[in-house]
């Protein structure tokens, strides 16, 4: 391993996606110690060049692990199925691999981690292991729900999600781009829906992210659900989740209800919020301020507002949660569990 002052062979499989662009953002942004940066991403976009501190670098096409021997650490944003192939392989080789796909979410053995939420769950090394980056809607809620919990408990959670096509990939945000530029230029019949076939996404709102489920769920409410639950160390808790795209390129919404065990006021949530890591208290509806996704995309903290007391329970609370999902909902999050890793790394 090539750690200590010299810093850390990292790879980012997927680099030429929208997160994978991304977190080679944020490991120039903050520093990284990285002693070489290799990237791959599939046989189509191989070749294509990222910059990175001020060098040019050629993006591979990794089909095998033994590509990629010899890294220290690799980010993966490359889908379930490319990490499902190569990811193991990457560990045995000695990499300590983190992967933002929900190949490796709910198995067991495999820690879920949101920094600020669950440190604890992390390895202590750089060195063969591998952990799972959770979904982006999951990220930014917890990391806002976790100090009331701590404060208050918890009996329930509902909420309602507004994800923008970043969520998607580069494919859906052009495509709501030509959409829009189609409908303003009067060639609404022009339209022929793909990513969100059969809808439109431009000047709509779609109540279906990933397929439906037995029982009327979709795979992303049972993600929320069920990776919560496991972040939170609460098995048994009631999350009730429904998740709706929306026409907006980055930032993802919620709406959050939150039953708690014991009484906190709005007051107590926001003196609590305003001190917790990583989140941002943007509430102050006498001018008209809360968070919206446009102001919110490139910052690296959750911002939530609209706190207030929800009398249609005991002891309640809705709060409004925004977040810029291709950072702190994937490529911020993938790097703070490296940089916590790297942190205690002996």
């Amino acid at each position: 391993m090539s750690k200590g002052g010299k810093g850390y062979r990292v790879a980012v499989v997927g680099a030429t996606g929208a997160v994978g662009r991304e977190m080679v953002s944020v490991l120039e942004e903050r520093n990284f110690p990285v002693s070489s940066l290799h990237l791959f991403a599939s046989e189509r976009s191989a070749g294509e060049r990222i910059s990175f501190r001020g060098e040019q670098h050629v993006v591979r096409f990794l089909k095998d692990p033994r590509e990629a021997d010899g890294m220290d650490i690799a980010l993966f944003s490359a889908g379930s199925g490319v990490s499902e192939a190569l990811s193991p392989g990457l560990v045995r080789q000695g990499t300590l691999v983190i992967d933002n796909s929900s190949a490796f979410r709910m198995v067991r053995e495999i820690p879920l981690v949101v920094p600020e939420v669950n440190p604890e769950a992390l390895p202590k090394k750089v060195g063969p292991a591998l952990v799972a980056n959770p979904n982006c809607a999951t990220i930014q809620m917890v990391v806002v729900l976790k100090p009331l919990i701590d404060r208050a408990g918890v009996r329930r959670i509902v909420v309602s999600t507004y994800q923008s096509v970043s969520g998607t990939g580069k494919k859906a945000m052009d495509e709501l781009s030509s959409q829009v530029a189609l409908i303003l230029n009067g060639r609404v019949g022009d339209i022929e829906p793909e990513v969100y076939k059969p809808y439109q996404i431009a000047f709509n709102v779609i109540p279906q992210i990933d397929r439906f489920l037995p029982g009327g769920s979709t795979k992303e409410e049972e993600k929320m659900k069920m990776e919560t639950r496991k972040i939170l160390g609460i098995p048994d808790l009631r999350v009730s989740a429904t998740t709706v795209r929306v026409p907006v390129l980055v930032g993802h919404s919620e709406s959050v209800s939150i039953e708690f065990e014991r009484p906190l006021s709005a007051d107590e949530a926001r003196a609590l919020l305003a001190k917790s890591p990583g989140v941002k208290v943007f509430d102050d509806p006498s001018r008209n301020l809360y968070p919206v996704p446009r102001e919110v995309a490139g910052q690296d903290d959750v911002y939530v507002g609209r706190i207030r007391e929800d009398d249609s329970v005991e002891h309640g609370l809705n709060l409004w949660i925004v977040g810029d999902n291709l950072r702190k909902g994937a490529a911020l999050n993938a790097v703070q569990i490296a940089e916590r890793i790297v942190s205690s790394d002996g």
